[in-house]
């Protein structure tokens, strides 16, 4: 029992350390999509033309809201050491006085009217005047004054005041609009940098990923042909040992042999750095351990596309780009003009305040509403008109490049055009050299068993045969890449 348990011990522990084995030596193995997706993930000019995109749309609305109305409200306090005195000292005291100013005035007026009458005018006078002193009219007189003089205390040592406005324009020469459109097309502009940065992006995996995937052919290869002249140095020595060859045949196979190995060590060495830049721009660490899918698909003479060059200058992002400065400089110079048309802005809120300004300045809190209408008519602003003549050049300029740019796209679309068919047509002769080269090989072989042919004609046949292979790699990786630049020249768009 116990020797079947060890027994199971040592089989489980054998299996975990084979999976625990199997974990560590494998490596992850990429294919062209993933390679793509991941750069796309990590890149940092991407992210940053992302949040440029956030950015510009974001100031496309704050563009919209220049046109709607805009609500603010401000307040404020205010102390001084002295209120604000609209009654000089001298005349509160008249005021105060004047029940008393008055009666005096009609005390002396009844003494001199009374005084004309022929009989008793003293005696009236003093009379009425009695009368008058022995009334409360000085009393209520100087009470009214004091309530004057009160009610002109404006107590503006504590100032308080609020005021909500509303604010909307009505005309201002048509440069919010064009603000606004302009912020707009911006954004836009934003998008088409994104794609295309985007697009730079995958062509640039894109010619990493091939540049891995060719190397390591080519490595493959220094490989095959390293084998062979490995096999052939071998054969030789027997055949100079037996006095069939001589050791300068023998020199020969091993120089080759030697030079087989140091390319062998320079595929070697360019296939780890073409790793590391294809890892670096998939966001992978430098020394990260990785393989591609090299399955090169099976490619024939495809036809020449046919291709409408006006249909490719509206999909071309550079001609869009353009196209959107274009835009942007019209509404420039729209803006430019709206310096010397009219600016019209209406306004209403509601003002409070204390002291209360719209009751006799009383030590409480009172408002009122207000409304507005300003009105802003430029009559000499030079400045504007040499604003606008600079945005009519601006415009200029941009149309200058939009047709230049058209001749060297037409010229760049036909170039690359042309590379293709001279690849499918390299393709289809790398092919043919092949099966030419097959054949010579396997003769070569007979021969120099037979011992009808050198070393060197069959060193030569292997070189042929390994440089036939590497031509066909060379053609296969170059329709590819030709095939990516024509579709990005056609501005079509780069699936991920």
């Amino acid at each position: 029992m116990f020797v079947k348990t060890m027994y199971r011990i040592r089989r489980i522990s054998f299996f975990c350390l084979l999976l625990f084995s199997t974990a560590a030596n494998a490596q992850t193995l990429l294919t062209l999509d993933e390679c793509r997706s991941r750069a796309l993930e990590s890149n940092k000019s991407l992210k940053m033309a992302d949040e440029k995109r956030t950015e510009t749309l974001n100031l496309q609305r704050a563009a919209l809201w220049q046109m709607l109305p805009k609500v603010s409200a401000n307040g404020g306090y205010t102390w001084m050491e002295k209120s604000i005195k609209l009654l000089s000292d001298e005349q509160k005291q008249r005021i105060n006085s004047m029940g008393n100013t008055v009666q005096e005035s009609i005390n002396s007026s009844i003494r001199e009217r009374t005084s004309e009458l022929p009989l008793y005018g003293e005696e009236i006078g003093d009379i009425l005047t009695g009368i008058v002193s022995n009334s409360d009219l000085s009393t209520d007189l100087n009470t009214v004054g004091q309530e004057i003089t009160n009610g002109f205390e404006t107590d503006t040592r504590n100032t308080m005041f609020g005021i909500a406005t509303v604010t909307q324009p009505i005309y201002t020469g048509g440069k919010l609009l064009a603000l606004y459109k302009s912020a707009r097309l911006v954004n836009h502009l934003s998008g088409i940098e994104y794609d295309k940065k985007r697009e730079e992006i995958l062509i640039a995996v894109d010619e990493a990923y091939w540049q891995v995937v060719s190397v390591k052919h080519k490595k493959e290869l220094a490989e095959k042909y390293a084998a062979l002249l490995d096999t052939l140095n071998h054969n030789v020595e027997l055949l100079v040992d037996a006095e069939m060859a001589t050791k300068g045949d023998l020199a020969k196979v091993r120089v080759k042999l030697n030079e087989a190995q140091m390319s062998l060590t320079k595929a070697t060495n360019g296939l780890a750095l073409a790793k590391m830049l294809l890892a670096q721009r998939c966001g992978l660490p430098l020394e990260a351990d990785y393989e591609v899918t090299d399955n090169i698909p099976t490619l024939t003479l495809a036809a020449p596309q046919v291709i409408d060059i006006e249909d490719v200058w509206q999909q071309r992002r550079e001609l869009q780009m353009l196209r959107i400065s274009d835009s942007i400089a019209r509404q420039s110079q729209r803006i430019a003009a709206s310096g010397l048309k009219p600016n019209i802005v209406a306004t209403a809120g509601y003002l409070v305040s204390r002291p209360n300004l719209f009751d006799g300045f009383k030590n409480e809190f009172g408002g009122t509403f207000l409304a507005g209408i300003a009105v802003n008519i430029p009559i000499l602003h030079p400045g504007s008109i040499y604003s606008l003549k600079a945005t009519k050049a601006k415009r200029r300029e941009i149309n200058y490049q939009i047709d230049e740019a058209k001749e060297l796209i037409e010229l760049q679309v036909n170039k690359i055009n042309f590379e293709l068919q001279l690849a499918y047509k390299k393709l289809d002769q790398a092919k043919s050299n092949l099966v030419g080269a097959e054949e010579n090989l396997k003769l070569a072989e007979e021969s120099f068993k037979a011992g009808m042919c050198s070393s060197s004609d069959l060193m030569a046949a292997q070189t042929a045969w390994i440089s036939a292979q590497g031509e066909i790699l060379d053609a296969q990786i170059e329709i590819e890449m030709n095939s990516l630049y024509l579709k990005q020249a056609l501005g079509s768009k780069i699936d991920n």
